[in-house]
């Protein structure tokens, strides 16, 4: 009897685009604490948290700031986050990605999200993909941010599956990091150059047979 698998998705650059929209509130705050805040700048905010990643642009900046400011430019941040992600349907999914979550559930594995997003969930509604996930493990359920592998353990703890048959799918280095750290099978998507520490690297879900999901399932 096959055994069953884990599979778990990170959600920010992997399920939906909504790095583009951290980007623009980040790069909103940044403007207004007077910091110069690139692209290339945002690519270190990666699969890091929302306080860490603050803390990486008033680096930038050379800021010394209270907790209480600090606090005040989080709560910014998430809402004007938030107003850029209201407006998402399912035209926000990135290529692939419905038909590869539908393919593993019609093979009756196990799916989870592993993000470090807090609102992993309201996402998931507003582009009607929630149904498809048994757990779902966010920013709102673990203290340690990726490469720390919490939130990948947490949610094959929930779905009833030892580590060992974990498939994890991540856009960022400290993703791949947190799922090879915890001894699961990493799938980079995005640039095979910076996601280099990965077992295999797709540039998106378009370019993964189903054949080799399968084979992951088998093996």
């Amino acid at each position: 009897m096959m055994s069953k698998k884990a599979f778990i998705f990170d959600l920010d650059g992997v399920i939906v685009d909504t790095a583009k929209y951290h980007f623009m509130a980040w790069q909103k705050l940044a403007d207004e604490i007077g910091v110069d805040f690139t692209p290339e700048h945002n690519e270190e905010l990666k699969g890091v948290s929302r306080v860490r990643s603050l803390d990486i642009i008033l680096g930038l900046g050379n800021i010394e700031a209270s907790q209480e400011d600090k606090n005040r430019w989080l709560t910014q941040k998430n809402e004007n986050y938030l107003s850029y992600i209201e407006k998402m349907d399912e035209s926000e999914i990135l290529p692939a990605v419905r038909e590869t979550l539908a393919f593993i559930k019609e093979k009756g594995q196990g799916i989870a999200l592993g993000s470090a997003s807090k609102n992993a969930r309201p996402i998931l509604e507003k582009v009607g993909l929630l149904h498809f996930f048994d757990a779902i493990v966010d920013g709102n359920d673990v203290s340690n941010a990726k490469p720390d592998p919490e939130v990948f353990l947490r949610a094959t703890r929930l779905l009833g599956v030892s580590k060992e048959d974990a498939i994890v799918f991540e856009d960022s280095v400290a993703g791949i990091q947190a799922a090879n750290i915890a001894g699961m099978l990493s799938i980079g998507i995005g640039e095979k150059s910076v996601l280099k520490e990965a077992k295999y690297c797709f540039a998106n879900f378009l370019h993964m047979d189903t054949s080799f999901i399968e084979t992951l399932i088998k093996n």
